[in-house]
């Protein structure tokens, strides 16, 4: 969407140049280092925006971080999320970020390993998902000594949140906390090795009886079918 006063679309070169700009001082946030928005909206005014008013960059921007939010990403607090923003606009945003490389998406990123999984979870969890996440329906599988999944840590912590810290097995509390948020672990329904896939609708959470009950017990089918009953958006795969 384009400001009353500027009813010109903006072309693919004038959108990438605003997200770079936008990406770069995302980089220098999320690194604890300072900047002025002022100072970068006029360069871009004196450059690949020379057409835009001061006011329709910032407004771009506000796009942009509408976007990221969406997409349960991080995004510059000095730009808050523009409201209505128009389907065609949020899509040719999507496009070009999948082309570029987020700042610090190390701390976002889906990962097969356990420990660094939950440590990521954690955070996003404390930060707030505010969007669903989409999920994967084809996990990445890597080898290591043994065969592990790349799962993504905001499927985790959506679902952990759901749950507030209640099993969806038991309905018992969580037994203990872990980095200050009550530890369940976050079974999928269909096992990931079975194709299954990595998105709430195939994830519950746990304590930990009851997820060894789903690998290890005599009626670990009987009580894995239960789970459907039990927990509303869970889908049959």
């Amino acid at each position: 969407m384009d400001t009353p006063k500027e009813k010109s679309g903006w072309s693919d070169r004038e959108l990438e140049a605003s997200i770079d700009a936008y990406l770069k001082m995302l980089d220098r946030e999320l690194n604890g280092q300072t900047f002025k928005k002022s100072i970068e909206n006029q360069l871009l005014r004196d450059g690949p925006l020379s057409k835009r008013s001061a006011s329709s960059v910032e407004y771009r921007m506000q796009n942009i971080s509408a976007v990221l939010e969406q997409m349960s990403l991080p995004r510059i607090s000095g730009y808050m999320p523009a409201k209505n923003i128009g389907a065609g606009v949020a899509q040719r945003i999507r496009k070009v970020l999948a082309s570029k490389v987020m700042p610090s998406a190390g701390e976002f990123a889906p990962t097969s390993d356990q420990r660094t999984l939950i440590s990521r979870a954690s955070n996003l969890q404390k930060k707030g998902l505010k969007v669903e996440p989409l999920g994967n329906p084809n996990p990445q599988q890597v080898s290591t000594t043994t065969t592990s999944y790349v799962r993504d840590p905001k499927i985790r912590a959506w679902v952990a949140e759901l749950a507030k810290g209640v099993c969806e097995g038991c309905g018992q509390k969580a037994p203990f906390e872990v980095d200050g948020l009550p530890f369940l672990e976050v079974h999928h329904v269909k096992h990931l090795a079975q194709q299954g896939s990595d998105s709430i609708t195939n994830a519950v959470a746990l304590c930990p009886n009851c997820h060894r009950r789903c690998h290890l017990a005599s009626d670990k089918e009987a009580f894995t079918l239960s789970l459907y009953g039990k927990v509303s958006r869970l889908v049959a795969e």
